[in-house]
């Protein structure tokens, strides 16, 4: 039997339900957190409620706290047995009238899922997409809304060109990250990675990069990325090597997998 965590209770998935005139599924209205689950413990859960908590300021969306949603993980992973996979948590600005304007007195609504798998590390194929670019002035850059379309459209567009991710630049032609990764660039054996003002999304795994001092921060050209020893995409569940950029091949270093690996507590494969 499958459960969610809704509104402050356990219930089955198929008793859960959102109303059709929610903020989330009508305008986007809502911010997410996808979380690492290793051993039946979520990682590094302080940096996503830092980043949910800044969210909400910004959106002046009221979000959980982190009682209450590490309360709610051990519910839920104890009601599934769940032990390594991902929890999702999505925070909606909840059930209003039409119109752009929030309500004063709104009441969020707050669930969580769980999916069973392992953290990945693979090699990808590239892109610089063509028609999506980050507006590094932009607030929403700082925080994950429920609105990925630009993300999706980028995806999509890099399928259809035979390639597994698309890269995303800024309005000023210089690297950001991709859809769903912050970019690490490895240069005579250091790691650098594109600034937040850049229009980069301060990733939980970018973050846990720099705290341990493995990656520093650099504006970085699209030329420059094209001519780094190698080129890794990392989020909270995934490294990914890549092998071809705009059908460039790129360079691999097997002992900077296994650095960046390590510091994110991943398996890199034999």
């Amino acid at each position: 039997m499958s459960f969610v965590w809704l509104n402050g209770r356990l219930c089955e998935a198929g008793q859960a339900h959102v109303s059709l005139a929610d903020r989330g599924l009508t305008l986007g209205d809502g911010l997410f957190e996808t979380l690492r689950v290793q051993n039946g413990s979520v990682l590094h859960l302080d940096l996503h409620m830092q980043r949910l908590q800044h969210g909400g300021c910004v959106l002046g969306l009221s979000v959980p706290s982190i009682e209450a949603v590490a309360d709610a993980v051990r519910t839920l992973l104890e009601a599934t047995g769940v032990q390594n996979g991902s929890a999702r948590l999505t925070v909606t600005r909840g059930v209003a009238p039409r119109g752009l304007l929030p309500p004063q007195q709104g009441v969020p609504t707050v669930f969580m899922t769980v999916t069973e798998g392992q953290a990945k590390v693979s090699s990808v194929s590239l892109m610089t997409s063509h028609t999506i670019r980050r507006d590094e002035q932009s607030p929403l850059n700082s925080l994950k809304s429920l609105n990925y379309l630009p993300n999706i459209l980028a995806r999509q567009e890099a399928a259809q060109a035979g390639c597994d991710e698309a890269l995303l630049l800024n309005l000023c032609g210089r690297v950001a990250e991709t859809t769903i990764s912050t970019v690490v660039l490895q240069e005579k054996g250091s790691f650098l990675t594109p600034p937040v003002a850049e229009g980069a999304l301060p990733g939980v795994a970018r973050a846990v990069l720099l705290q341990a001092e493995l990656v520093r921060e650099e504006s970085i050209s699209l030329a420059r990325l094209k001519d780094a020893e190698a080129l890794y995409l990392v989020n909270s569940l995934s490294v990914r090597t890549v092998h071809t950029v705009d059908g460039q091949p790129m360079g691999n270093c097997r002992v900077g997998l296994v650095r960046l690996c390590a510091a994110l507590d991943m398996t890199p494969p034999e």
